[in-house]
């Protein structure tokens, strides 16, 4: 905790940053000596000094080794916004109007890897040792999610190579399914992408793929659990489609950013008729 002014009275105001939105934004260190008591008097100072100023959100991010004023903040109207294993990030709303603060993250993003062997027409399938489908005998796709920071195409070669051994490199997307209600009631991004292979050695993850193999594409398209279920059945045509080069995924192209200038991937479908770039995959 430090001040944020010279003046006597802003000396009893947590320091914060300014966003670009009329907020606050107030870390709170976790080698702070703050007790709940002292904690009170600073926030409500604080919440009646920003309000002088025209602040509107009030974010503070609180170190899971200052749990302990939590209450004091919730007591005073803040709410949670979003924890993380190492903080929780509590936010107020000074006007009397509804607030238009930012929802936490709505969605979580997920990948199948379609990994074909175009000279035998076999796919790269497995079978999962817990979950829904655990003891069912049904082959699938090597699917996984996208880690914070992680971008799809990455994540797809990530998660081929930690599950079956196999090296890949990313083709392009083939479709994306939202749902909603998903994981802890978040959205859903799933992403089938196609992969090419570098290798073909399987060798399994022990703790999570009861089996791992190259079966024909047919044979994997056959099973009821594909035939019976509406999306599985529409992914698999799009997939056999594209075995016989007649559809086109999106490719991805890198691109820098107006805010920042970080590049980061736009997937085009036909990537032909897009401006070529250095570093695409």
């Amino acid at each position: 905790m430090a001040a944020e002014g010279e003046t006597s009275s802003e000396s009893l105001v947590l320091s914060g940053m300014h966003d670009h939105y009329g907020g606050v934004i107030v870390h709170i260190n976790d080698n702070d000596p703050m007790d709940p008591a002292t904690f009170l008097s600073l926030l409500t100072s604080s919440i009646a000094h920003w309000k002088l100023q025209g602040k509107k959100g009030v974010w503070i991010k609180l170190p899971i080794e200052r749990v302990n004023l939590v209450e004091v903040a919730v007591k005073e109207g803040f709410w949670y916004h979003h924890a993380e294993p190492m903080y929780l990030m509590l936010v107020y709303w000074i006007p009397q109007s509804p607030h238009t603060l930012p929802s936490n993250a709505t969605h979580r993003v997920g990948i199948g890897a379609f990994v074909l062997n175009p000279n035998t027409r076999q796919v790269l399938a497995v079978q999962e040792k817990s979950g829904v489908l655990q003891g069912t005998g049904v082959w699938k796709f090597p699917t996984g999610v996208v880690d914070e920071g992680e971008d799809i195409c990455v994540a797809a070669v990530r998660e081929v190579k930690e599950e079956t051994g196999i090296d890949s490199e990313f083709v392009e997307v083939l479709a994306f399914r939202q749902s909603h209600k998903s994981f802890f009631e978040k959205s859903d991004l799933f992403f089938v992408c196609m992969m090419r292979p570098l290798s073909f050695d399987i060798q399994k993850q022990e703790h999570e793929i009861e089996a791992a193999q190259w079966i024909p594409f047919d044979e994997y398209a056959a099973q009821p659990f594909v035939q019976n279920n509406e999306l599985l059945k529409y992914i698999s045509d799009i997939c056999k489609t594209k075995i016989d080069g007649q559809y086109s995924g999106f490719s991805p192209v890198l691109a820098s950013s107006f805010y920042d200038q970080q590049a980061s991937y736009v997937y085009l479908n036909n990537s032909s008729t897009a401006p070529k770039r250095d570093g695409g995959v």
